[in-house]
């Protein structure tokens, strides 16, 4: 049961489609499996209609009309070839690929050191977006670290605790300058996470650094 989830502020700004894209992607990820999130989007969603509808009519550019009617008489643009979806690597059975990644080019896994790997995410829409999935084996830890920014994580398989909290599926962290953790992943299994930073994370020591480095963190 999901028990960690965005705060309101995140919340706010998913329903406005304020959200960078790479939060966006992994806030999305969360949604799926989170009615109690879902439905504070939708009471958003509905607030910023109701705001709308009180607000004072705005008058149209000159000739908006006239540009829209034309762009509706424009022939459509010829149709593209549909391109093959890639192929993604592959994952523990039980977990499943998150629908914000749809349209997504996921890397294979590349690996960082014993029990960890980790893989590209590429947007189509923001190919600068700094977006990745972490797959870390049971026992294993990441260095410890803090952020410049923010780094948005939602859980997809397995467990880790960072001293914090102990996360499990469907669950969502968000941390910044404030946190300095060392994720642990649980006996039992490995733990799958998509994350999402802006700015940069600090790692502790050299090789922490080069392990930062090799993954864009």
């Amino acid at each position: 049961m999901t028990s960690l989830h965005p705060d309101d502020e995140l919340l706010l700004a998913h329903a406005a489609g304020s959200l960078d894209s790479g939060a966006a992607v992994v806030v999305g990820a969360h949604l799926e499996h989170c009615a109690r999130c879902r439905g504070q989007v939708t009471a958003f969603e509905r607030l910023g209609g109701a705001m709308l509808e009180a607000a004072d009519a705005a008058d149209l550019a000159p000739a908006a009309l006239a540009r829209t009617l034309a762009r509706i008489d424009a022939p459509p643009p010829p149709a593209r070839r549909a391109r093959p979806a890639p192929a993604r690597p592959p994952l523990p059975a039980g977990a499943a690929w998150p629908r914000s990644l749809r349209g997504c080019e996921v890397s294979r896994w590349y690996w960082i050191g014993p029990g960890m790997r980790w893989s590209r995410v590429r947007l189509p829409h923001d190919p600068a977006a700094n977006v990745f999935l972490l797959r870390i084996g049971a026992g294993k830890c990441l260095p410890a670290h803090t952020h410049t920014g923010r780094e948005l994580t939602q859980v997809l398989y397995g467990t880790f605790d960072d001293g914090r909290a102990l996360f499990a599926p469907g669950d969502f962290d968000e941390a910044d300058g404030s946190v300095h953790h060392q994720p642990v992943v649980q006996p039992g299994g490995e733990c799958i996470c998509l994350a999402s930073v802006l700015g940069k994370v600090r790692f502790e020591g050299a090789v922490a650094r080069v392990f930062g480095a090799l993954i864009g963190m």
